[in-house]
């Protein structure tokens, strides 16, 4: 007998009365005094504005610098960190305003609880589209107030340094350019690159803040120093009455790296647009059962003992047991078992999955939580975890830029020991990083993103990180998921060992039960060409072709629906649908060949559905999960590239054997767990790396465990937020068009890398042969802007 609680409670927005308080991470807290023993509180946050390793570093230091915090753990490539903190000392308000400092937005994860991390990033906020707006709004600025200062340099510096440069110089600037009028334009120049180097060029001086303050140089760093030793250069210059101003070239690099970084912000946008709708595993309140009827309540204010119901189609919104009766769950979301699974009363029933038939009277267990709020504490965890690696951009900067400072420290003390003086070693010093300076590095790591994320997102496949395609081509193991990932999890006929007829009948009775096996015969029956049934049906030769199935079926009397299938009379004959044991329990007979035909059925993971009347099992359905299509050319083709093959699974060994058979698969786990998976993956970590392809729930840990996640376009929004990339579509082709586009991307890196190098290539020699000036250092900047952008934006492959 089921007891309901008393009524003395309030509805979704009350509270329970208990002396609990719940934490913002979703996870009800132990009693004050606990608290204030010193126990730790853990939050997880989702921050907006990581580039790179090195804004790890920053807000980790950001968050250890706050008194009560005591670990810190951030990711880049997630834009996650995770904290741990005193709550007698601090909360998570003090917390996020110690991280959103210099242009960093930070939510509470649990504020994007059931959302995906593209979701998330894509969502019309204010603040998001402020953010966007004002990065747009600097580039547009830079360009207005770069073209106000080029004009006068194309006009009359240009030409006048040219003959300089020749030792011809113009009589217009013979006694300095001040004298000859420059006192005009000075104010301008001043005044628009002022412009463009701090309100245009501000998103690199954070970055170059961040490298100061975290001590790791970084090419925001390179670029950074390149336009304040321009701005500085060209400012003395000024005062010495010099025509040698660098202005041009610290419009031109600040205007160029923001807009690369512009567009690299708005395909990124348009990569986390293109995700569709995904499905949120997560119910945010239930159905207590009171004496006088029920009552909806938030999930976070369900008590131990509750009884809440769950009706047929709906989620199970916490981990509890079915208190009475008999119900049909499918738990795939969590444990991947594509077959529905019969419960009854005493029977655990886990939060996340799906009553498929009949209802459920579920008694909460003890603390209220879910199976799928475990699994997402679990991937938060994990992804705050999972550092990025160190832009090869950046760890070249770190290289590079201490070994220009000391060139240009030496050749400045060089100018002032051989008497050309202070400042003439002021302007050596400054010259040298000028020259030698490989600022087009900060240009073409976002242009080679922006268009290497654009190519992958042209075939659906939607990258959130920029280093996946360098860490992909070092994978080792390519784990795949089997349920919804090899196969499509939904339920299908494959095989019908029975007559149209007695098919029919299956049909016309399981359109009366709810169990998605007889939802996948009645599709079966509806999907077959009305003329073969009713030939059957009627014995004629003339077969009404645009006639419904539906009006051939015929009327059903005594219809009952029993725990292990349906019964009714058709036409005067009592049907029997359902599994094996139903038969036995009438008394029926089942031939030893057609239990042979159910077990073989069985061996082979398929779901044997026996139908017979009067008497007699006459026949039997199998019912399966479809495999998806070209998953056999994608095993082969991923073993040409030498990579071991894995099968994961939560069903069993018998439904994973025909993908284990393929001759590319070098292991298979089946009866696996979501923990399980995530112990089987670091295993196979210790031999290398491993990228895990997956698209439910119960895959999220396993895939934010891997060195890389790819979920499919089926996936779950949990499943999404723990990959690296995302497929749009289900097409599993996509998976190996993945491998080829991060060959191509990487290669096409590199390439622009050395191609970043182009700018001392041309300006270093006439540096040499003293023939240095602006017009030299424009035309090499224009002319290595040009080579990087033009390789960047040829076609990734053919």
């Amino acid at each position: 007998m089921v007891e309901f609680p008393d009524e003395n409670r309030t509805g979704s927005t009350g509270t329970t009365g208990e002396a609990v308080k719940e934490s913002t991470d979703g996870v009800v807290n132990e009693p004050e005094d606990e608290t204030a023993s010193g126990k730790l509180e853990e939050a997880f946050f989702h921050v907006s504005g990581m580039h790179n390793a090195t804004c790890e570093t920053f807000l980790e230091q950001r968050a250890l610098a706050t008194d009560g915090v005591s670990v810190a753990n951030a990711s880049y490539v997630t834009e996650s960190i995770r904290v741990e903190y005193d709550p007698t000392v601090c909360d998570e308000e003090i917390i996020t305003s110690a991280l959103a400092v210099v242009g960093y937005r930070v939510l509470s994860r649990e504020e994007t609880s059931g959302e995906s991390t593209a979701t998330v990033n894509a969502g019309e906020t204010p603040e998001t589209r402020v953010l966007e707006d004002l990065l747009g709004y600097r580039y547009i600025a830079g360009v207005l107030f770069g073209t106000f200062l080029l004009l006068p340099y194309v006009i009359v510096l240009y030409p006048q340094q040219v003959l300089e440069l020749l030792g011809r110089p113009s009589e217009l600037f013979a006694g300095g350019f001040i004298e000859g009028g420059g006192i005009l334009l000075a104010p301008l120049f001043l005044l628009t690159t002022g412009v463009v180097v701090f309100f245009t060029g501000l998103p690199l001086l954070r970055g170059a803040y961040v490298s100061l303050a975290t001590q790791e140089v970084t090419s925001d760093l390179l670029v950074t120093v390149t336009i304040l030793v321009a701005f500085a250069y060209s400012t003395l210059a000024l005062g010495a009455s010099r025509i040698d101003l660098y202005f041009d070239l610290a419009i031109v690099i600040s205007a160029s790296v923001v807009a690369a970084i512009f567009y690299e912000s708005l395909v990124k946008r348009r990569a986390m647009d293109a995700l569709t709708e995904l499905t949120v595993s997560q119910t945010e309140s239930a159905r207590v059962c009171l004496p006088s009827g029920t009552l909806d309540v938030a999930v976070s204010d369900l008590l131990p003992g509750d009884q809440i119901l769950v009706k047929q189609g709906e989620r199970v919104p916490v981990d509890g047991t079915l208190s009475e009766g008999v119900c049909t769950v499918d738990e795939s979301i969590i444990t991947g078992e594509s077959l529905p699974v019969e419960k009854n009363a005493g029977d655990e029933l886990v939060g996340g999955s799906v009553v498929t038939a009949d209802a459920a009277i579920v008694e909460v267990g003890d603390p209220p939580t879910s199976s799928i709020d475990r699994l997402t504490t679990a991937v938060w965890q994990l992804q705050s975890a999972t550092h990025g690696l160190q832009r090869r951009t950046d760890r070249l900067a770190g290289v590079l830029l201490p070994a220009i400072g000391l060139l240009a420290v030496l050749v400045g003390l060089w100018q002032v020991l051989t008497g050309s003086g202070l400042l003439a070693g002021i302007f050596g010093s400054l010259g040298v990083v000028l020259v030698t300076a490989p600022w087009v590095l900060g240009l073409s790591t976002p242009l080679s993103v922006a268009t290497n994320l654009q190519a992958a997102l042209r075939r659906g496949i939607v990258v959130f990180d920029e280093t996946v395609f360098e860490r992909l081509i070092e994978t080792d193991t390519v784990v795949f998921d089997k349920t919804g990932t090899l196969t499509t999890g939904e339920m299908q006929v494959v095989e019908a060992n029975i007559s149209d007829e007695l098919l029919l009948a299956a049909a016309t009775l399981e359109q009366r039960a709810s169990h998605p096996a007889g939802a996948a015969i009645v599709e079966a029956v509806r999907a077959q060409p009305t003329g073969a049934v009713h030939q059957d049906q009627t014995g004629g030769e003339n077969a009404v072709e645009d006639q419904p199935v539906d009006s051939l079926m015929p009327a059903v009397s005594e219809f009952k629906t029993h725990p292990r299938g349906v019964s009714g009379t058709l036409d005067g004959e009592l049907h029997l649908v359902g599994h094996p044991s139903l038969f036995t329990d009438h008394g029926w007979d089942v031939s030893p060949s057609l239990q042979q035909h159910v077990q073989r059925a069985r061996e082979a993971g398929q779901l044997p559905v026996v139908v017979g009347r009067d008497g007699s099992a006459d026949g039997v359905i199998i019912l399966g999960d479809e495999s998806r299509p070209k998953w056999e050319p994608v095993f082969s083709t991923l073993d040409e590239t030498g990579v071991e093959l894995i099968i994961l699974t939560g069903d069993d060994e018998r439904a994973a054997r025909r993908f284990g058979a393929h001759e590319a698969v070098d292991k298979v786990f089946a009866d696996i767990s979501p923990e399980g998976k995530i112990e089987t993956i670091e295993q196979l970590q210790t031999d290398g790396h491993v990228t895990m392809v997956g698209d439910g729930t119960n895959d999220a840990p396993a895939l934010a465990t891997a060195d890389l996640g790819i979920a499919l376009g089926s996936g779950t929004a949990l499943a999404s937020d723990a990959a690296d990339i995302a497929l749009v579509t289900n097409d599993l082709s996509a998976v190996t068009e993945t491998f080829a586009l991060s060959r191509a991307a990487t290669r096409r890196v590199r390439q622009n890398t050395a191609l970043s190098l182009s700018y001392n290539a041309i300006v270093a020699p006439f540096a040499l042969l003293g023939l240095l000036g602006p017009p030299v250092t424009m035309a090499g900047a224009v002319l290595a802007c040009g080579l990087v952008a033009a390789n960047a934006h040829r076609p990734l492959v053919d």
